[in-house]
């Protein structure tokens, strides 16, 4: 039931935005602003590129929004313009910058101990590791590991973004996995504990 008055709360200022009323677009954009920032840096790694795609993809959606069907969340449609949006910025500038992998470290791997300095350098190598490996993926894997790996999305959401079936979206995640699995075996004594990972 809460999360119908949630639904029809962002269906009316849908509705609001499209006739106009930019109040309700700037609440509709506050209220996934955050998650649109963390995809968009998780993307580009870093800030200034990430801010200028969640602008970019705030201008898609308020310039597209009258388009939006309603056959899909609210969400998902919005992620899926600001994972186009990262990806034209990483084509435009060729970039294979890393990608920040916090959340990688906080669920696979232990924080760094700030109390045992050989640790903390272990960590920041790992880290550093990562971050190559995601980077050189092909743009296509790196989004659906990002997305999968990073964001959490479900695969039909993952799907639904990248205009393409699961299938498709399933392979991407495997082969980037064992694209990852590969680079970071390479560095064996820093990934001991990967043997059921990627």
């Amino acid at each position: 039931m809460f999360g119908n008055v949630i639904d029809n709360d962002e269906n009316t200022l849908i509705d609001r935005a499209v006739s106009g009323d930019e109040g309700a677009f700037t609440l509709l954009m506050q209220k996934h602003e955050g998650r649109m920032y963390s995809l968009s840096l998780r993307m580009c790694s870093n800030p200034d590129d990430a801010m200028d795609c969640v602008q970019n993809a705030m201008l898609r959606i308020y310039k597209s929004l009258s388009s939006f069907k309603r056959q899909s969340a609210f969400s998902t449609w919005i992620y899926r313009i600001t994972m186009n949006s990262c990806l034209d910025e990483l084509r435009r500038k060729k970039s294979r910058s890393a990608v920040s992998l916090d959340v990688l470290l906080e669920t696979g791997w232990a924080p760094a101990d700030k109390s045992n300095p050989e640790r903390e350098t272990e960590q920041k190598e790992k880290r550093r590791v990562i971050d190559r490996a995601i980077s050189e993926l092909p743009e296509d894997m790196r989004s659906a590991i990002v997305l999968r790996e990073i964001q959490g999305f479900r695969y039909e959401e993952i799907a639904e973004m990248l205009d393409t079936n699961i299938g498709t979206v399933k392979s991407r995640i495997s082969r980037g996995r064992e694209r990852l699995r590969a680079t970071l075996l390479e560095n064996k004594e820093l990934f001991d504990e990967l043997s059921g990972k990627y």
